[in-house]
């Protein structure tokens, strides 16, 4: 009696309670068996286990009211929200796709519709501001005087030719050296009485004429005129496609341009004129004056012995020749400014593989030797001297075969141009059988 009093002297009477209530509940846990008891603890582990580790059943769960502060306030879309037991955590299961939120971080934010087009314009803009400086520095080497055609029908007429040989120069000046001296020699050496006629607004000067007054000193026939694109693209497929690119509605590509000229211009003065047309990087090594409507192959195949690759650095043609025209038309239905050689050693490549075997057509094509004895891959070799007594004997049985089988060679310029001649190469030898004036430095060729 004294401790129940004194119990409740310390204790309100809802804690006594609670305290008598626990004391029964657990003189009744003790009374039960022991198997008994532990499959009550059992159940109440697996129930805990089940409030921490809760995994959200596809079915609906029932959705209990909650305080409106408990989720984001920015929670959109349809979802389900089910209250975790024994939490205050929700799991929230998507049931359409996730809306963006109204009022994202700066980092993530959208940018302005207005902006995308404005850059594109931009550099629209610009690309094509770049475009149409690049065709208009081009094209300003053009002749607008329209004195291109008399000139060249006055000095054809007037030089009694007896074959005719045509160039390009779109290049300055002066990278214009001694490699292009000596190409001009070797023609006028092998041919003495040709006519040459160079296409070049920068030879086309008083400067110009001064490197080329020493071949009109020794009365060799030559001209440096400017072209007249139009003229010279007049009554071909070239001339749909310049047009076009004089507006700007052709793209260069990242290629030169005055290198895509190039190939356009042997094609079309070929086919208005007729002759020979050949690069500033042949070295002529005999006449051309027996071949008749000629192309050279690069390359072969050593199984077929086909050819497999065509060049046009050098081209022999009759006037309006078929397979010139038919070249144009590719040029001006296939021009492709990004991709090296596409308009010029693919071009011819591909049309004549085409047209291989169809009548009205009246070509030939001679073998890699011709024009091509050395491939790219291995010019240096012709710039080599004899290194011992092997080697030498070497050189001399490549010079041999180079004269009995080849018209010319090509110097691969893009390959070779800083390429030193040595004393006792294949070179070496060839510009002393080739030039004309033989002063020109053979070591800076």
């Amino acid at each position: 009696m004294y401790q129940s009093s004194k119990l409740f002297q310390y204790y309100p009477f809802s804690l006594l309670r609670l305290h008598h209530i626990k004391t029964t509940i657990s003189g009744f846990l003790l009374r039960l068996p022991t198997s008994l008891l532990a499959l009550l603890l059992l159940f109440l582990l697996a129930y805990n286990g089940f409030s921490v580790f809760y995994i959200n059943l596809p079915f609906t769960a029932k959705i209990c009211p909650e305080p409106a502060n408990i989720l984001p306030a920015n929670l959109t879309g349809e979802k389900t929200v089910t209250k975790l037991p024994s939490s205050v955590m929700y799991a929230v299961k998507e049931e359409k796709p996730p809306v963006i939120w109204k009022n994202p971080l700066p980092l993530l934010s959208k940018p302005n519709s207005s902006t995308v087009p404005i850059s594109k314009s931009l550099r629209s803009r610009r690309k094509r501001g770049r475009l149409e400086r690049q065709i208009s520095r081009v094209l300003s080497i053009g002749d607008k005087s329209r004195r291109f055609s008399a000139k060249v029908k006055e000095f054809f007429e007037n030089s009694k030719c007896k074959s005719r040989f045509f160039m390009t120069w779109i290049s300055s000046l002066e990278s214009f050296g001694n490699r292009e001296l000596l190409s001009i020699e070797s023609l006028f050496k092998s041919h003495p009485n040709a006519c040459l006629l160079i296409v070049s607004n920068s030879l086309d000067s008083r400067t110009g004429r001064v490197i080329l007054d020493p071949f009109l000193d020794k009365g060799f026939k030559l001209i440096a005129l400017k072209p007249d694109f139009d003229y010279i693209f007049e009554n071909t497929p070239a001339e749909l496609w310049f047009n076009r690119l004089k507006k700007g509605n052709v793209d260069p590509g990242e290629v030169s341009l005055g290198q895509n000229l190039s190939n356009l211009l042997r094609l079309a003065l070929l086919y208005k004129f007729g002759g020979t047309y050949m690069d500033t990087d042949v070295i002529v090594l005999k006449s051309f004056n027996k071949l008749r409507n000629v192309i050279g192959a690069q390359t072969i195949d050593l199984k077929t012995k086909n050819w497999s690759r065509l060049n046009n650095a050098v081209l022999i043609f009759d006037k309006q020749h078929p397979l010139l025209y038919k070249f144009i038309q590719e040029f001006a239905l296939t021009f492709n400014g990004n991709k090296w050689g596409h308009n010029g050693p693919y071009l011819v490549s591909r049309v004549v593989s085409r047209i291989s075997g169809r009548p009205g057509y009246n070509f030939t094509v001679l073998p890699p030797p011709a024009f091509y004895p050395v491939d790219w891959s291995r010019i240096r070799s012709l710039f080599q001297g004899p290194r011992n007594e092997v080697h030498s004997k070497w050189l001399h049985h490549k010079l041999e075969n180079i004269h009995r089988q080849s018209f010319a060679v090509h110097l691969w310029n893009r390959q070779s141009r800083k390429l030193t001649v040595q004393e006792g190469s294949i070179i070496d030898r060839i510009i002393s059988d080739s030039c004309i004036f033989c002063n020109s430095s053979q070591s800076s060729l």
